[in-house]
This record gives structure tokens, sequence and C-alpha cells, in this order.
């Protein structure tokens, strides 16, 4: 196991380990119908659509006749919709629909409020500490997106 070496790779670290944490602690004060899962794949369907399926299988880390089965689970519920390859009769691309945006949405400001009645527990933590933070993360993303795609294969373990 490689050791962070830096102040600014153990950060690092701790961020990602941070970050999932949060999102997990999240989710399990939330109640909502649709599993975590769920949301999760939709919303990564929302950020990479269209995609095929292999992609997100790829992107999740998980087969291909999983995705599959997951996929067919959010077209089922109206929340996702596969359309024809136009390059490639034997896929399709999964894109998220209207009603699969409405859930998503929901479900965030549902996290929302979690996040903001614990930040309204701990004063010493106000707006610009979380504008801070926001900031940084959608720096992360958006500085090289290609590091996180499913073709940027590098282990974080």
């Amino acid at each position: 196991m490689i050791q962070p070496t830096t102040e600014l790779e153990q950060l690092s670290a701790e961020l990602v380990v941070y970050a999932g944490r949060l999102v997990r602690a999240v989710s399990r004060r939330v109640a909502y119908d649709a599993p975590a899962a769920t949301l999760r794949l939709l919303s990564q369907v929302e950020e990479l659509g269209p995609v095929t399926v292999g992609d997100l299988a790829r992107a999740d880390r998980c087969s291909q006749p999983t995705m599959t089965n997951a996929v067919h689970n959010l077209t089922a519920k109206g929340w996702a919709r596969k359309d024809p390859n136009p390059h490639d009769a034997r896929s399709s691309f999964v894109t998220i629909s209207d009603d699969g945006r409405q859930v998503l949405a929901t479900s965030r400001r549902r996290y929302a409020a979690v996040i903001a009645e614990r930040l309204r527990a701990t004063p010493e933590h106000g707006p610009a500490d979380v504008a801070a933070a926001v900031a940084l993360l959608r720096h992360l993303l958006e500085q090289s997106p290609e590091q996180f795609t499913p073709d940027h294969q590098e282990s974080l373990a």
C-alpha cells in the first residue's frame, strides 16, 4: 500500500474519505423511496449521459450484466430512457428522463436539509466555509475531468 508522504497527499486522502463518509451519513438520515445505489446510478446517468451501459458499468466498476439490470430498473420506473446508438446498432444510450431529474432534485433537497441542519448546529462554520468547500470540490472535478472517467484506471487504494 502506498503511504501518503506529504501533508497535501494526507489531506487529499482525508478529503476523499470524509467526502464519502458525509454522503453515506446523509444517505442514512434521509428517508427516501429509492435506495442510495439507485440514486447514485441516476446521478451518474445525469453526469455522464447520454452514456452506454458498458461505460456506466466501467464508471461504477461493476459487470455489464449487473449494470444492464440496474438500467432496466431505472427505465422501468421512468427515471431514464434507452435510445438506439446511431453509430452501433448493438448498443444504446442511456439518458436521464424528466421524472429522473425530479427524483434527483427531491433527493438533493432532502440531503441539503440534513447538511443545513447540521451546519446550523455548529455555528463556527458559516456560509463562507461551505462556499469555499464547494468551490474546491467543483474546481477539482472541472480541472481535469478525464482523470475521473472510466478510461482513467489508476488505483486510488
